[in-house]
């Protein structure tokens, strides 16, 4: 049984006057008891280590600290920030790898440390790197990335000084993630009937949204909404649709509607409750499906093709593919397009899942799941706190809840 989730790891870009390699390291953790209860509004006792040569290798850096978990039961801190017990942070020769990173945790705020997690840090920070290195040789070369939109910017593998261009241009382990911007294209040049607008780039700062500056207006795409159809006969609804958006109706509650060509009405409908508040994209984390999974709209596809990977055994895709509810069996869990169209018609669908006993409304903070593989070891998740998709390890627990298709 898993105690402790880790999802995200990044390093603090805080250079002082002397232009040395940054001496802190921000960390966060989801901490559970033994009863796989989140531990909510408490302290707890953290004790971080960096270990050299293995898991098993020598303490060159240990601390301790005392944070106090949120309402989600997530710490955050600074590893340097912390009582150091030994060594020196800001003295790592990170070219001297690998590294990994200890944590021991008492859930009581004590330090009788009950839970350990000990995970290699693949991806040393760039500024941390560079400080140790001194030499102009192109670091080691990240793993292999599919030619695609993050090619342009995460080419470059761990450099040396002089910032030499890795040898393959394949993905670089600067641990700088990929992120897609959503956001209402209204009615114009690009999109003759509206859609949506999804804009690309890389997370240069860190902060978990995608800013200006950061944009490739090279990658922009829209996803248009459908040509209005030949007028039907009057329906129910407004609009020649006899449905419409916030209706509960085929096991849950409708978020999108549209017509095809020969004008037959078709929608999206999203589940009442959550499948799960904290599962992992798939139990096979190191191969990569490739196209099948791999879809940004059509997320039965991309369920279908992770439940058949080779080894599969458990995943977000399999909560949905296996449900049953509200006399439907035909449940899947959504594709990045489909989560951002379900995020921006939140509104009506929360207005309708408050007034059904036992739903669940779409939250304002979590994190979900979508069927969209991004590479061997990622996916892509959905942040319903900004509406934005952001990349990360499929090993991550995240909240699942399946949509179904009429």
């Amino acid at each position: 049984m898993r105690h402790i989730v880790y999802f995200l790891f990044s390093v603090l870009f805080s250079l002082n006057t002397f232009a040395q390699a940054p001496s802190k390291m921000s960390f966060q953790a989801v901490i559970r008891n033994s009863s796989n209860q989140l531990v909510v509004n408490q302290t707890v006792g953290m004790q971080i280590s960096v270990l050299q040569g293995s898991s098993n290798g020598t303490a060159v850096y240990v601390e301790t600290q005392t944070p106090i978990t949120n309402t989600n039961g997530l710490v955050s801190l600074e590893i340097g920030n912390g009582t150091t017990i030994s060594g020196n942070l800001g003295a790592i020769d990170w070219s001297n790898g690998p590294y990994f990173l200890k944590t021991e945790t008492d859930p009581t705020g004590g330090t009788s440390y009950t839970i350990t997690a000990n995970n290699e840090m693949l991806s040393v920070p760039y500024a941390l790197y560079a400080e140790s290195s001194g030499s102009s040789i192109p670091g080691p070369q990240g793993p292999a990335g599919p030619a695609g939109p993050t090619g342009a910017t995460g080419a470059i593998g761990p450099q040396g000084a002089t910032g030499a261009q890795g040898p393959t241009g394949q993905a670089g382990a600067n641990g700088l993630n990929t992120i897609v911007k959503t956001s209402i294209e209204p009615v114009g040049a690009n999109c003759a009937t509206g859609g949506v607008k999804l804009e690309y780039g890389v997370d240069a700062n860190s902060n978990g949204s995608l800013q200006p500056g950061e944009i490739n207006a090279a990658l922009t795409q829209y996803v248009c909404n459908g040509a209005v159809g030949p007028q039907g006969p009057a329906g129910s609804g407004g609009g020649g649709f006899t449905h419409y958006i916030g209706e509960q109706f085929g096991g849950g509650v409708i978020f999108h509607l549209w017509k095809d060509n020969l004008g037959v009405e078709h929608g999206l409908i999203v589940a009442l409750n959550n499948q799960s508040a904290a599962q992992f994209w798939s139990n096979v984390t190191g191969t990569q499906i490739g196209a099948t999974a791999q879809s940004s709209w059509n997320g039965l596809t991309n369920s279908n093709a992770i439940v058949a990977q080779n080894g599969h055994t458990s995943s977000a895709a399999k909560l949905c593919v296996d449900l049953v509810a509200g006399g439907q069996n035909d449940w899947y869990l959504p594709s990045v397009d489909e989560m951002s169209l379900l995020w921006h018609n939140r509104f009506n669908v929360n207005k309708t899942l408050s007034t059904i006993g036992g739903a669940t409304i779409l939250p304002f903070f979590d994190v979900f799941w979508t069927s969209s593989e991004y590479l061997a070891l990622n996916a892509w998740y959905f942040n319903f706190g900004n509406g934005y998709a952001i990349n990360i390890a499929k090993s991550t627990d995240f909240y699942v809840r399946a949509i179904r298709a009429f």
